[in-house]
């Protein structure tokens, strides 16, 4: 996760680097905004990857002299036939036509789109899949 990390990094500087150089020559405001925001993401994703590595030791990715079957075994529960993932992402696309449209779906969209994530963080709490 390290390795991870530290490559997150590197593209924010790179971001950085390459923004100044748009700025300087183009003089336009919205790409030297998108590219700082590019900056801020990637160093963001890279402070959280090397954090988290910090608090949970080393992993297999990052042994130099590792195989890839020391990175075997269970990574987690997947689920395999969920709907939910599909109504949040047209709920979210909702929203973001609401925001477009009118505050009137944009409301309602922002009332599926809880509905929706509240479906699927408790897709297994209830019915025929609970545990």
């Amino acid at each position: 996760m390290k390795v991870q990390g530290w490559m997150f990094i590197l593209v924010g500087v790179f971001f950085a680097a390459v923004d100044v150089v748009y700025w300087y020559w183009s003089k336009e405001p919205v790409g030297t905004t998108a590219m700082a925001i590019s900056v801020g993401f990637a160093l963001m994703i890279g402070y959280y990857l090397l954090y988290t590595a910090r608090r949970i030791g080393n992993q297999p990715e990052d042994n130099k002299e590792g195989e890839i079957s020391d990175g075997a075994g269970e990574l987690g529960f997947f689920s395999p036939h969920s709907w939910w993932p599909l109504f949040l992402c047209l709920a979210i696309a909702l929203t973001a036509a609401g925001f477009a449209i009118g505050w009137w779906l944009f409301l309602i969209g922002v009332f599926a789109t809880i509905m929706a994530t509240i479906g699927f963080v408790f897709e297994y709490y209830r019915g025929n899949f609970s545990h």
